[in-house]
């Protein structure tokens, strides 16, 4: 186990964000207090953007990067061993407040051994509760101390079950806000694609298991709408995959889209098949049109379809339809759907009609405006800091 030195001013945090995303939204507050307390201590999980800030890290992002009921029912050993490794630590650290960033399975668990040794408990990105496993609340309840959120309709889930929540803003406006892109003829000159060419992006997860069973669809698709129109093809490859994964499937596909980042694949393209996830989100801040799609094994799918309450899997059309709505601002195509076949018909029905493309467009627009502009890294380092 790996021994920690204390911080000159005497102040510990731990955090737990066992996935990419939970990594990136942690390092932001965390960033924002080190700048207040810089001798603030930070320890726990994370990834990569934690690690930038000097936090030291008992397992990373990549090794708790498991998906669906099946893989983690496989990997139960493994977690019950970092579960007790996590325990040793904060009993021996003590540290003075924990910051747990989504990823219930595990936080919830640990949330009810922190309370038991008196630690604070700040949850950042709370479980959604509100689409399935609702019993939940009853744990927030009893080990939450304060419970900060990024929807602004979770304010009201959690009032109507006697908890108060804290709505923040969302961390992906946030981090979008500060980018900067360069004009669209620049790209398409460094990328070498044709003025006249559409582009579609190609968004196929962050985890292996997404990209094993859905990339090849994706460019299934591709071939078929290359057919239809003068397409480019942009793919988003997740830093934290091996390249080689992706060559694999381009290889056997026999189409080689052009690499760049996700949030360029999301300013450039006309469109964009995405694996469901954060990123329908961040591209609706981006407004880009969009065709969600989403593929797991079929045992994962038969559990997941009696337990999730929505009708909407996509947080682009949470967003902008509601909760219950079975309306849909964007289509999403689920497991036997999420095929070449009609994945590209989809596609092509919007590539093909501005009006279309339009309407999709404003209406994602509408619901960026939803999302809030304050800036959750300064509130939630404030609460952090009342605690430390």
């Amino acid at each position: 186990m790996m021994q920690f030195q204390p911080p000159p001013c005497g102040k510990t945090l731990f955090v737990l964000a066992g996935e990419v995303s939970g990594d990136l939204h942690a390092a932001g507050p965390v960033a924002t207090l080190l700048e207040e307390a810089p001798g603030t201590k930070v320890f726990g999980i994370g990834g990569r953007k934690l690690a930038e800030l000097g936090a030291e890290l008992l397992y990373t992002t990549d090794e708790m990067s498991i998906m669906g009921f099946v893989e983690v029912f496989k990997q139960a050993p493994f977690l019950r061993k970092v579960i007790r490794e996590l325990k040793a630590a904060i009993l021996r650290e003590k540290p003075d407040a924990a910051l747990l960033v989504d990823y219930p399975g595990m936080n919830l668990h640990l949330a009810a051994f922190l309370k038991k040794q008196g630690i604070p408990v700040i949850y950042y990105i709370s479980p959604q509760v509100w689409a399935w496993k609702e019993r939940r609340v009853e744990k927030i309840r009893a080990y939450v101390d304060r419970l900060l959120v990024i929807f602004d309709f979770e304010v009201d889930f959690y009032r109507r079950h006697g908890i108060e929540a804290e709505f923040v803003g969302n961390p992906v406006v946030e981090e979008l806000a500060e980018m900067e892109f360069a004009p669209e003829p620049e790209f398409r000159e460094r990328m070498g694609i044709a003025p006249d060419a559409r582009i579609v992006g190609l968004l196929p997860g962050s985890r292996k298991q997404e990209i094993e069973k859905i990339f090849p669809e994706m460019l299934g698709a591709a071939k078929r709408i290359r057919e239809e129109v003068n397409a480019v093809f942009l793919l988003g490859k997740s830093p934290h995959i091996d390249p080689s994964l992706y060559e694999r499937h381009s290889r056997e596909a026999g189409i080689e889209p052009l690499a760049c980042t996700s949030y360029e694949v999301m300013q450039y393209s006309d469109l964009e098949l995405v694996t469901s996830g954060t990123a329908t989100l961040e591209s609706l801040c981006f407004a880009t049109p969009m065709v969600v799609l989403y593929k797991t094994s079929p045992l994962n799918y038969f559990i997941g379809k009696r337990l999730v309450k929505l009708n909407n899997i996509a947080l682009a059309n949470i967003v902008s339809c509601g909760l219950l709505s079975d309306k849909q601002a964007v289509p999403e195509l689920i497991q036997h759907e999420a095929n070449a076949e009609d994945i590209s018909r989809q596609a092509l029905q919007i590539l093909c009609d501005d009006a279309v493309a339009s309407a999709m467009r404003r209406e994602l627009q509408e619901a960026r405006a939803r999302l809030s502009s304050d800036s959750p890294s300064r509130h939630v380092a404030a609460v952090l800091l009342e605690y430390l």
